[in-house]
């Protein structure tokens, strides 16, 4: 049993983490609920009793907590998880400010544990979530030389504005996330262009994977794609391995692990869908064929639900990672 807390409890992730550590039973002794100035005093509902939301403040972070969970975004990160580190907690957060700092844990729980250099714990940008863990059984299995990533990232990936720009840009309604309009539109890109021609999304995907999967010298491109889908992330790995591989190989080694959920019968148009992960907790892997452009490279698809497995469930497994771990 622990003192939790979550901060940005009233967004779209903090949602889905009450709602994950609820429905994956997660024991705690209290909770308290932290949001910025402007949605402080809502109340909500959670197992069964009634939180006021308050607004988090420096004074605050002395709450005796034992693990804090941040979704708020990098600038109330980057000032308030030193805070609750300070005073004794364990931060898992959601945001970028993070993950590429060096004795900072960057994690997921089906490739790595935290070492807990300091106490603060970074959840991985969504799409690489999703990506890494295919990738960490073919790491295993054969060994990774490899990987450009092609994403296709729902609009709920930018919150409430991403998903109102979708559902009111059929009515012609200007974007307010984006750039252009997303509704029957596609844009390669997200978060702002850097210097050499990638995104900052792209250059997190690159940088974390190497990380997660300690390969710092692994070859990663990627290019990121914004899509008119609400939720669910789909992204394109063509990977090169180390070891000869065929595809009935890759095959069964996806399908005798549960860290994945194969869905490859193209047969039958069976293959992993963005509407069929949202909701779910798994990652589908699918549609895996050998590149003949180049040598023992294969195409993986992989779709799961980004703000599930993407954010919420994927710092919710992290907690339990860290509480079976005191356990032990």
């Amino acid at each position: 049993m622990a003192n939790l807390a979550v901060v940005g409890a009233t967004g779209l992730v903090g949602r889905n983490v009450l709602e994950t550590i609820k429905r994956k039973n997660i024991s705690y002794d209290s909770l308290v609920l932290f949001s910025s100035k402007r949605s402080a005093g809502q109340e909500v509902e959670f197992d069964g009793k009634t939180y006021t939301v308050q607004e988090l403040t420096e004074d605050k972070t002395d709450g005796n907590f034992d693990y804090v969970i941040m979704s708020a975004g990098g600038g109330t990160s980057k000032t308030f998880a030193p805070l609750f580190e300070q005073h004794g907690a364990i931060v898992i957060d959601n945001s970028s400010q993070w993950r590429m700092t060096e004795d900072i844990d960057l994690i997921v729980p089906e490739v790595n544990a935290p070492k807990l250099e300091r106490k603060i714990i970074a959840n991985p940008n969504c799409s690489t979530i999703q990506s890494v863990v295919p990738l960490k059984l073919l790491d295993e299995a054969f060994g990774l030389n490899r990987v450009a990533y092609t994403t296709y990232q729902a609009v709920s990936g930018s919150g409430v504005k991403g998903k109102r720009d979708l559902e009111e840009g059929a009515n012609g309604k200007a974007p307010e996330a984006y750039p252009h309009p997303i509704y029957n539109n596609v844009l390669p890109h997200i978060d702002v262009f850097l210097e050499d021609g990638y995104t900052k999304e792209e250059k997190k995907m690159i940088d974390e994977t190497r990380k997660i999967l300690n390969l710092p010298d692994l070859n990663v491109t990627a290019t990121c794609v914004r899509v008119p889908v609400q939720d669910s992330h789909s992204v394109h790995i063509n990977v090169t391995l180390d070891k000869e591989a065929t595809v009935q190989a890759i095959q069964d080694v996806f399908d005798k692990d549960d860290r994945v959920v194969l869905v490859d019968n193209p047969e039958n148009n069976e293959y992993p869908l963005a509407i069929h992960s949202t909701g779910k907790d798994e990652i589908f892997v699918g549609r895996i064929r050998q590149d003949q452009s180049l040598p023992n490279t294969f195409h993986v698809w992989c779709t799961s639900d980004n703000l599930l497995k993407g954010a919420a469930l994927n710092a919710v497994q992290i907690l339990e990672q860290l509480l079976n771990s005191k356990g032990a």
